[in-house]
């Protein structure tokens, strides 16, 4: 809808007094006889390159506890994990780029200092690729192996 110059003014006059936008689409509506939707008043304000007088942001109340309220105590500080490279050393990887077909995949290396590539598939199944043809890595190893992994995709979201 077009305003009149004289209509345009009133609006003008309307957003130097601090009126919200909505209160300016009553008024059209009212005094000036214009229906107008919420978003017509929104583009007729842009239009007339008009900026809407922001309300004070109510102050916020002071945060500090009271002195008798005890403050948590820093994390304590985490070991250094075990090099990967050494036997007896456990790491999981995630892939910045999932291999092909599938959703997530990295690498990781078990205790006896084998290496392998893991997936998990579109079907949400999880493979292993170890490098060495033939390896199996134990029970114990496989149970850590899916904490870690749970571990590290719970980090990323998944």
């Amino acid at each position: 809808m077009n305003l009149d110059e004289a209509q345009r003014k009133k609006v003008a006059e309307w957003i130097a007094q601090g009126l919200k936008l909505s209160e300016i689409q009553t008024r059209i509506g009212s005094e000036l006889n214009v229906q107008m939707t919420y978003m017509d008043v929104r583009l007729l304000v842009d239009d007339l390159k008009l900026v809407p007088k922001d309300t004070e942001p109510p102050k916020s109340p002071n945060l500090t506890p009271p002195s008798n309220v005890q403050q948590p105590s820093p994390p304590a500080p985490v070991a250094d994990k075990p090099s990967a490279n050494k036997p007896g050393a456990f790491s999981v990887s995630v892939d910045q780029l999932a291999r092909p077909g599938a959703m997530v995949s990295g690498k990781v290396v078990f205790s006896d200092g084998k290496n392998a590539e893991w997936y998990i598939d579109q079907a949400g199944r999880l493979g292993l690729v170890p490098q060495e043809q033939g390896y199996r890595p134990s029970p114990t190893d496989l149970q850590q192996f899916q904490a870690a992994l749970d571990g590290e995709l719970s980090k990323m979201g998944f």
